[in-house]
């Protein structure tokens, strides 16, 4: 049992036998809804009797009946206790172990599966989905088993009281049970739909707060309007359509269930008459089938929230299985050289974008990699950090192939300073102090001095405790890579990989930031990627790749030399720049 639950409902082990044990105190406390019938029982028996003729005054005081009354009221009390931290308390445990567990796992994953991943869809697995596996495993799971339970124990008392009215009074239930299993796979289908549905609704809306600017740019405001009119449209038919279908189905069964009132009272009347049963037996039948279908209806209640929960279990139970990053994390370089060994690497389109890279990046020497636009540098710097894993070849750190080690692990000998920068809504110090948390302001101060952003930081408002919004929304674009670039150089790593990190500065900061650059050089890893000659005009090696290809390999000045593809770019920027001094 607890591996059916664990499987079938993407529980942890613990989560799986807390769950049995809240489905147990939950079907002990809907057996305890039937203690008033119970009493009821008992006490009408006793001071009928004397009614009827049988007795001539009942056998137990009122006094008697009170107390027993008062010692059920406690049970009950107590087993609700029990249902309740048993059922909501370890479910809201459970699912914050699993929103725990999912945030782990997607810090473990690939970027690859990021950059497949649509932002608002992962955040509707972390929030909307957890929040609705909360919900239905501490409302709805427990209480469907523990129907089912309770419900077979009332039954089987029942028959074994009277079967005839006990068969009157169940042959409803799965006659209406037949209709709720006709309709899964028709409920199950108008699920996925609304929840299709309600995903691409959801993307689109955040596709247009990120691109509001391009829109109102162009003059297609009107036009993602009515595409959005048009999808909450569809969603809003989607959503009445699944309610209609489910709530139809639903209501059908309940209106079947409600044929056996009509049957008891008919078939014990029948009975009555005949001598089959006595008046007291026959009241006591229609009192209970005032409410024995109580459990019943919320089984059906709970089996088509079941059916609706499977979308999103069959979704956690995928990202359970996507394959994560490991390693060990006992590795400690003490040379810092990275080699490309015949590497082989394609992203999931199966587009292959590198084919057989080699190329060695020394430690204490700069690294170019250059190439027509497309061609794979942005790639093989990523992957020089194990951003993903390659498909063939190997890279090695130190003579350690780097998909052996923990990419935390092996991030801590890496800055890193992208193209496309991220900045948090925090000041700029924060911001900056990123690199290293433990850092003073005097070294944020001289990691943005040495990056040339102290000046535009001093003339702020607050100076290093402005807060700079949302992505660095308040200030330019050179301005955040710059903080960037601060904060690379703040976290003092020995190996630097830069990915167009001055494309937004002008020539003159650009002159400076690279003059900072090079004070890191020294026992040092730099791998950095440039369209623009001048940004790296005292690198030490270039590596030239071409359509996923290393076409040339060398020193400057020897590529210079042979005339070949790199040489032809050198010329050609020179001519665009009508300089005569390029490189």
């Amino acid at each position: 049992m607890f591996k059916y639950f664990q499987n079938r409902l993407a529980l942890s082990e613990k989560g799986s036998r807390d769950l049995v044990k809240g489905v147990f105190f939950t079907f002990l406390h809907y057996l305890s809804f039937m203690f008033p019938t119970i009493f009821v029982y008992f006490f009408l028996q006793d001071y009928l009797q004397p009614l009827m003729g049988t007795l001539t005054s009942p056998q137990y005081g009122f006094s008697h009946y009170l107390l027993i009354g008062l010692a059920m009221i406690g049970v009950m009390y107590f087993i609700a206790r029990l249902q309740y931290r048993s059922t909501y308390s370890v479910t809201y445990n459970e699912s914050a172990k699993r929103r725990v567990d999912l945030a782990e796992k997607l810090r473990k994953l690939p970027l690859a599966y990021f950059g497949e991943k649509n932002l608002s869809d992962l955040t509707a697995t972390i929030m909307d989905d957890c929040t609705q596996l909360e919900t239905t495993f501490s409302h709805a799971v427990p209480q469907l088993f523990a129907s089912l339970l309770s419900l077979t124990v009332i039954a089987l008392g029942l028959f074994n009281f009277h079967w005839k009215m006990a068969l009157s009074l169940f042959w409803v239930v799965p006659l209406s049970a037949v209709v709720l299993i006709l309709s899964r796979r028709a409920m199950d289908r108008a699920h996925s739909n609304q929840y299709s549905s309600k995903r691409d609704v959801s993307e689109q809306i955040q596709e247009g707060l990120e691109t509001i600017q391009e829109m109102k740019a162009y003059h297609r405001e009107e036009e993602y309007i009515s595409r959005l009119d048009e999808n909450l449209k569809d969603y809003e038919s989607v959503q009445i359509k699944g309610e209609l279908l489910v709530g139809s189905f639903l209501n059908l069964s309940h209106i079947l269930l409600k044929l056996g009132l009509v049957s008891v009272a008919f078939v014990g009347a029948v009975l009555l008459e005949q001598g089959g049963i006595d008046l007291f037996t026959y009241l006591i039948f229609l009192m209970i089938s005032a409410s024995v279908y109580n459990p019943v209806i919320e089984v059906f209640n709970h089996m088509a929230v079941l059916v609706y929960l499977d979308v999103r279990i069959g979704r956690m139970k995928e990202m359970e299985a996507l394959p994560v990053q490991q390693g060990t994390t006992e590795f400690e370089p003490k040379n810092f050289d990275i080699e490309f060994r015949n590497v082989e690497f394609s992203y999931d389109t199966g587009k292959k974008v590198l084919h057989d890279v080699s190329f060695t990046a020394e430690q204490g020497q700069a690294t170019a990699l250059v190439g027509p636009s497309g061609g794979g540098k942005s790639t093989t710097a990523k992957l020089a950090a194990r951003f993903w894993d390659i498909d063939g070849g190997r890279i090695f750190l130190d003579g350690t192939d780097i998909s052996t080690v923990d990419p935390e692990t092996l991030l801590k000998y890496y800055s890193v300073v992208f193209q496309d920068v991220v900045l948090f809504n925090a000041s700029v110090a924060d911001n900056i102090r990123i690199g290293k948390k433990d850092a003073t302001d005097e070294e944020v101060r001289e990691a943005a001095r040495l990056a040339q952003c102290h000046d535009f930081i001093e003339k702020m408002p607050q100076g290093y405790d402005t807060v700079i919004g949302e992505n660095g929304e308040t200030i330019s674009g050179g301005e955040r890579q710059r903080i960037s670039i601060a904060r690379a150089l703040l976290k003092d790593a020995p190996i630097v990989l830069l990915d167009e990190a001055t494309a937004s500065v002008d020539v003159e900061n650009e002159t400076k930031i690279q003059r900072a650059i090079s004070h890191l050089i020294k026992d040092r890893t730099l791998i950095l990627i440039a369209h623009r000659m001048r940004t790296i005009a005292h690198a030490d090696k270039i590596v030239l790749i071409k359509e996923g290809e290393v076409a040339e390999s060398g020193r400057p000045e020897e590529l210079l030399e042979e005339g070949g593809l790199f040489a032809g770019m050198v010329e050609a920027q020179r001519r665009e720049s009508n300089s005569k001094v390029l490189y």
